[in-house]
């Protein structure tokens, strides 16, 4: 049989531990160790040593003759051997320490849980609003017993083991005394009540799923990733409560050539080296259809033109952001040889091009 370890290494604590000391320690390994909380093969052993570290060094007597004589010492001042104590006993005291005296609350009104569905909308659709209908499988009061469970005309009778009440109490015996354990009564799991003809369509459960189409008003002004709340859309609750909520979870596709920058969106406009150096009128793309954009000469790339209250609507303010049109000239990658010719003779009297001075 292998040395048993000395107590005060068990409870990792020293020697001239105080009594709350040691009490906290048990206390932590105790429920570290507790085989309803840990199922490694070791942890019966393990609590049974902590326990045992525990009864000696929680008793004044026992721990003085423990200090004294060691093991001997505080298994022979009271004439019993430790390994042949029964320890069985000892998942009742963790209950009593450790929560094992719970209120049920099975009985009370549940909200129901709360449904998230995605939907894919288009650029325009998020910038000006629109209509949606989704399609949703969830779960609702049973039609034919309205959520009771019982067959239509009958009712749920009192459960016998706990008078209705949903908790069974029972009274245990330890070496710290009486403790008192409320739990969940298994008979009608907390419920209080039980069905004894239950409903043919529900089989008792009082919910049964549908599939249900439901309209989406969605907002001017939206983002992607933007969740929309419709209250009472969501599963159904239990006992009364209230239902859940649906999250309807927006995803914007791409615009072909606009780009979103909060409530502004950027075109970037290509124009030639002509036009560029000549200033010229072109047509742009806006969310409310074309408009026409001056363009002036000697225009440079990185020239941003605004244009007003042609954005995105704002969501929660009246108005709208601008569009931001930024230019870039194109050159060309292949030339005819009429262009060359013309390139040619205007690079010959345009001469060098030189540094544009920096505007104070």
């Amino acid at each position: 049989m292998p040395a048993k370890r000395d107590y005060y290494e068990v409870l990792g604590v020293g020697r001239d531990a105080t009594d709350e000391q040691i009490k906290k320690a048990f206390r932590k390994l105790a429920f570290k160790h507790h085989p309803d909380h840990n199922h490694n093969d070791k942890t019966g052993e393990k609590f049974k040593e902590v326990n045992e570290a525990y009864e000696v060094l929680s008793d004044p007597d026992r721990r003085g003759a423990y200090d004294r004589y060691g093991h001997s010492g505080a298994q022979g001042i009271f004439g019993r051997d430790f390994e042949g104590f029964n320890f069985g006993g000892f998942g009742d005291i963790f209950d009593a320490f450790f929560g094992g005296a719970t209120t049920a609350t099975r009985q009370t009104p549940q909200h129901g849980a709360d449904l998230r569905h995605s939907i894919t909308i288009t650029f325009e659709e998020a910038a000006f609003g629109c209509e949606k209908e989704i399609n949703i499988l969830r779960t609702e009061n049973c039609s034919l017993c309205q959520g009771i469970g019982c067959k239509p005309g009958s009712q749920p009778s009192r459960c016998p083991d706990c008078n209705g009440s949903g908790q069974v109490r029972r009274v245990r015996q330890t070496i710290f005394g009486h403790f008192v354990n409320t739990a969940t009564c298994s008979k009608c799991h907390g419920e209080g009540r039980i069905i004894t003809e239950p409903c043919s369509q529900c089989r008792g459960t009082g919910m049964e799923k549908h599939q249900r189409s439901i309209p989406v008003r969605i907002p001017a002004g939206v983002d992607d990733g933007i969740q929309i709340r419709l209250s009472g859309e969501g599963e159904a609750g239990h006992r009364g409560g209230s239902p859940g909520n649906l999250y309807v979870i927006l995803s914007v596709l791409p615009h072909e050539f606009f780009i979103r920058d909060g409530d502004n969106i950027i075109y970037e406009l290509p124009i030639n080296f002509a036009q560029a150096a000549l200033g010229t009128e072109i047509e742009v793309p806006t969310l409310d259809g074309k408009t026409k954009l001056k363009i002036p000469a000697g225009s440079q790339t990185g020239k941003v033109f605004w244009l007003k209250a042609k954005g995105i609507p704002h969501l929660r303010r009246s108005g709208r952001g601008d569009q931001l049109v930024t230019l870039f000239v194109v050159t060309p990658e292949s030339l005819t040889e009429e262009q060359r010719r013309l390139f040619q003779g205007l690079a010959n009297s345009l001469g060098t091009a030189k540094r544009r001075p920096e505007k104070s």
